[in-house]
């Protein structure tokens, strides 16, 4: 009996129809980066910027390019192992209700995240406005691995058309809806950048409030990428759409796409 005997290929290609015959894809996918939105800073019951509440068209979009997590475990080797960029809005001060008291930041977490960065991963933070339950002093101490500091001085709602030349997200119109200020220290190891400086031109839809000084900046550590924004509301579901926070509504803006291109960036991509 004679025994046939096929080039390599003609094997391959035997396989790949089989596979197309049982409705196997022919090479698997690569898996999504990750993107971990922690409440772990956020206090037990606290109901702003819930992932099923006011962020949820926001981590939705994200879901498209990665896989979205949501934890409010501590950050740490374990539960960031794989994440690629950790999303942190509005640290909590105090308790909500009969809930246990938030924790603020420690020395171990500055750690923690500070390793995290080094090795490569991204780093997104958020503060705020007053009244919003915000924990700035703790927090600092995150802030300060990185060369920044969050300081208690606010500008109201308004929409900034960006220059061309801001780093990132240059040219694209950013409605932003109040929080506080960041100081930079540019001779800090991680280098730290300003990306959006408040333009005192273009002035506040309603309120007294425009601060100068820097609204959003950034920070390279080691093989990673760090972020802070001077505020959590500008993701919003009413935000993105445009129908806009309390009685401000900036409809004509760019504010997913800026997420989308800072998330990209914190990601390494």
């Amino acid at each position: 009996m004679q025994i046939l005997r096929f080039p390599r290929y003609i094997h391959a290609l035997l396989a790949a129809i089989t596979l197309l015959a049982v409705g196997q894809p022919l090479f698997a996918a690569d898996p999504k980066p990750v993107l971990l939105y922690s409440r772990y800073f956020n206090a037990k019951g606290e109901t702003r910027y819930l992932p099923d509440g006011t962020y949820s068209d926001v981590l939705k979009r994200l879901g498209e390019t990665y896989e979205v997590r949501v934890h409010d475990e501590p950050l740490n080797a374990d539960t960031l192992q794989d994440v690629a960029v950790v999303l942190i809005a509005n640290p909590s001060d105090k308790a909500v209700g009969a809930n246990p008291a938030p924790p603020h930041c420690t020395g171990a977490d500055v750690t923690e995240l500070s390793t995290f960065v080094k090795n490569g991963g991204g780093l997104i933070v958020m503060e705020n406005q007053e009244n919003h339950n915000l924990e700035v002093d703790d927090f600092n101490a995150l802030a300060k691995a990185f060369g920044m500091r969050f300081e208690s001085r606010y500008t109201d709602a308004k929409k900034l058309v960006l220059p061309s030349d801001a780093p990132i997200i240059g040219g694209l119109r950013w409605a932003y809806y109040t929080g506080n200020s960041i100081v930079l220290n540019p001779a800090q190891s991680a280098k730290p950048f300003l990306v959006v400086k408040n333009d005192l031109r273009q002035k506040p839809e309603k309120g007294p409030r425009d601060e100068p000084g820097v609204l959003l900046a950034a920070a390279t550590l080691g093989k990673g990428h760090f972020v802070a924004v001077t505020d959590s509301g500008w993701i919003s579901n009413d935000a993105l759409s445009g129908k806009g926070i309390a009685d401000v509504a900036i409809k004509e803006q760019d504010n997913w796409e800026i997420f989308r291109r800072l998330v990209k960036w914190a990601a390494g991509h």
